[in-house]
C-alpha cells in the first residue's frame, strides 16, 4: 500500500508523464509515482516522491548519505556525481545525482538518479521537520531529456493535496 506524505504537498505532473500505482511498479513506501514511456533498454523512467517526519538532528547531506547507504544495499556501487545544497535557512534543500547500474529486462543498464531533498518545518512546532524527498530515475541516455521535466515538478512543489497534471 502506498504512502502518504506526512504533510499537504502539491506539484505538477510533466506532460509526458503519467500517474502508476506505487505498489504495481515496486514501489510501496513511495506516495507519488509517475513514468514516461517509452522505456529504453527495458527500463522505464520515474518520477517518485517519499517523505517522513524527522525528528532528528540529521542534516539534510546525512539524510541524503543514508540514501545512498540504503542504494548500495541492492546495487553493486553507487557513485554521488554532483551534489550541493539548495534553497534557504528557511526552506532547505538538498540536491544530489547518483549514477549506477542494475539488470532490467535482461540487460545491464546504466542509471542515473537525481534527487531532491525539501526539508519542512511545522510552522506550529518548529521540532516537527519532515523531509520530502523526489527522485527522477532513468537510463543515462534518457536523463538529459528529461531533467528538465523534473525540475519543473520539484519547482511546482507547494502546500496542498497530491499532484494536478
Amino acid at each position: 500500500m502506498p504512502t502518504t506524505l506526512p504533510i499537504p504537498v502539491q506539484f505538477d505532473v510533466p506532460e509526458g508523464w503519467r500517474f502508476a500505482p506505487p505498489d504495481e511498479v515496486g514501489a510501496p513506501d513511495a506516495a507519488f509515482v509517475a513514468i514516461h514511456l517509452p522505456s529504453d533498454s527495458g527500463f522505464t523512467a520515474n518520477i517518485t516522491v517519499d517523505g517522513d517526519y524527522r525528528p532528528d538532528s540529521a542534516t539534510l547531506p546525512e539524510i541524503a548519505d543514508e540514501s545512498v547507504a540504503r542504494m548500495s544495499e541492492t546495487v553493486t556501487s553507487v557513485l554521488v556525481v554532483d551534489r550541493r545544497e539548495t534553497g534557504s535557512t528557511d526552506a532547505p534543500g538538498l540536491a544530489q545525482t547518483l549514477a549506477f547500474s542494475v539488470v532490467a529486462g535482461g540487460k545491464k543498464s546504466d542509471l542515473l538518479q537525481s534527487q531532491v531533498y525539501l526539508s519542512v518545518l511545522d510552522v506550529h512546532n518548529p521540532h516537527r521537520r519532515v523531509v520530502v524527498r523526489m527522485m527522477l530515475t532513468s537510463t543515462a541516455s534518457q536523463h538529459p531529456d528529461l531533467l528538465d521535466d523534473f525540475r519543473d515538478l520539484v519547482r511546482s512543489v507547494r502546500p496542498g493535496e497530491g499532484p494536478t497534471t
